[in-house]
């Protein structure tokens, strides 16, 4: 006998409430080994084909704008991993960058995006390379530009295929992040905002997180923007001065983190104002 279409996804959605809530245990977050879950991995085939797919077009398109790039010695064009590498691909990049800017901004951007949509670690070296090559107000404008176009596609991307990842990567921390969204829903730019400012929680698992717990996309894009202006123009002005850092660390000190969790409290405090005037 066949159960009607209406009761099998009223039982779906019910057991997917249960597994959010942390009433039972999700088949792909129950078990954890060495702090990773154990279990099948998360995505369905179509879920991973579309991944898949999606990867590969950004890539081509990557691809073919590095190819339509002026001709240059590509053995340059790497992704830095340490500070020494980021000053020597400064000092090659100088001349490419004064004659060819209009090119190397394009590749610049595109790379950004890429690397932020997919989560790929070292886009704080790009940020510190833009500060270097075209000072910080300039550099400011293109970092702001890049990080909230690659937050925003890894928005939408998240929105299509990404609620199985982050279930399997942080059960625990969703939960406690949708728990918080729902509780501020009347105020949420502003916590959006302190959440940005300050480094309370990963900015990549704000990008996946953000359209699974039901944060719209303009306050998501604002939070974005104007969030992230603190800690990019700590970054970027750090670009002009590479040869006195010695690693990422140095950027982020005791007094440029309570720095930028002052500025987060002040972003925040018109809810707390609020809140004090309903209760009295």
């Amino acid at each position: 006998m066949t159960m009607p279409a209406s009761r099998i996804l009223t039982i779906d959605t019910a057991r997917q409430r249960d597994e959010e809530s942390g009433n039972i245990a999700s088949p792909t977050s129950e078990k954890l080994h060495d702090g990773k879950p154990e279990g099948r991995f998360p995505l369905t085939r179509w879920e991973f084909v579309a991944a898949l797919t999606i990867f590969m077009l950004f890539a081509i398109g990557l691809l073919s704008i590095y190819v339509t790039m002026p001709e240059a010695d590509y053995e340059i064009l790497k992704l830095p991993h340490s500070i020494p590498d980021l000053r020597l691909l400064k000092d090659q990049l100088a001349n490419y960058t004064r004659d060819y800017t209009a090119q190397f901004i394009l590749g610049y951007c595109a790379t950004y995006i890429f690397m932020q949509t997919f989560m790929i670690p070292g886009t704080i070296f790009l940020s510190l390379l833009a500060g270097a090559l075209f000072g910080v107000t300039k550099g400011l404008a293109l970092v702001l530009f890049t990080a909230t176009a690659g937050a925003s596609s890894c928005y939408f991307l998240s929105k299509l295929i990404g609620r199985p990842i982050a279930f399997w990567l942080w059960p625990e921390k969703l939960r406690f992040f949708r728990a918080q969204v729902a509780q501020r829903r009347e105020k949420l730019l502003n916590y959006m905002l302190f959440l940005r400012i300050t480094p309370t929680l990963p900015n990549t698992f704000i990008n996946l997180a953000s359209p699974i717990v039901d944060v719209p996309y303009h306050i998501f894009f604002f939070a974005t923007f104007f969030g992230l202006i603190p800690a990019t123009y700590i970054t970027v002005r750090a670009g002009l001065a590479l040869g006195e850092l010695r690693s990422v660390a140095d950027l982020y000190d005791s007094r440029t983190i309570a720095v930028l969790f002052f500025i987060g409290l002040v972003s925040v405090a018109p809810t707390i104002v609020s809140r004090k005037q309903t209760h009295e």
